[in-house]
């Protein structure tokens, strides 16, 4: 019987990605621009929350923003809309993530010029984008009230992945079983340095708090 060999074609794109992901920081360290990388399931708030965080910001930072999506673009004509600020839309044609390949090239269509600050709000999806490395200066994770507080117990590698978590839609935290300590419990047990925030976009609860927190992020990392 002829031998059956197994190539481990996952690791190679992981590899390969890695590498694309680490010379993309390094180029924007030297451009001094910070890049965010917005993950969390469908549905989640990050439109909405991202519209209040960056009319929170603009105007302390120069922001450009790419939307990614499998193949809408409603998400991206809604944050330029609603926030003035310069926006691409990515789309993926069915890939339900953005790796390190397509966030460089979403960067420099973008430019580095007139940006301190560029926003990708990454495909909603809580197992994909997770297992690649964009090249991001810090990955912000959302979860929101109405998924329930076992997502980071389903979902490990998302949160293990993220830098700092925001509980999104805490107004409705009254209609909906959602635990913020065990939910936190959960996601330091897989991430010991996480930092938290409960917000609610639509009420403002919280969000200031968030803008702080990553202005610091930003003032620190230009400043280094």
């Amino acid at each position: 019987m002829a031998e059956i060999r197994t190539i481990k074609i996952k690791q190679s794109v992981l590899v390969n990605n890695d590498a694309r992901a680490e010379s993309l920081r390094t180029e924007l360290k030297e451009h001094r621009v910070f890049l965010l990388n917005v993950m969390s399931s469908p549905g989640s708030g990050k439109t909405t929350l991202l519209k209040d965080l960056i009319n929170r910001l603009k105007g302390d930072f120069r922001i450009g923003v790419m939307e990614a999506d499998m193949d809408a673009d409603v998400d991206g004509k809604e944050i330029a809309e609603k926030t003035g600020v310069k926006t691409i839309q990515l789309n993926t044609s069915g890939e339900c993530h953005l790796d390190a390949k397509m966030t460089s090239e979403g960067v420099h269509e973008l430019g580095y010029d007139d940006l301190d600050l560029i926003i990708l709000e990454n495909i909603g999806n809580l197992v994909c984008p997770a297992e690649f490395d964009t090249g991001a200066t810090s990955s912000m994770v959302l979860l929101s009230v109405p998924e329930g507080d076992d997502k980071p117990i389903k979902y490990p590698l998302m949160f293990r992945r993220g830098n700092f978590f925001v509980f999104t839609k805490m107004d409705t935290k009254v209609v909906f079983d959602f635990d913020v300590e065990l939910a936190k419990q959960r996601i330091l047990k897989l991430n010991p340095k996480a930092y938290f925030f409960p917000v609610s976009a639509k009420t403002g609860d919280g969000m200031e708090d968030l803008a702080a927190y990553l202005k610091s992020l930003i003032v620190a990392y230009k400043n280094a």
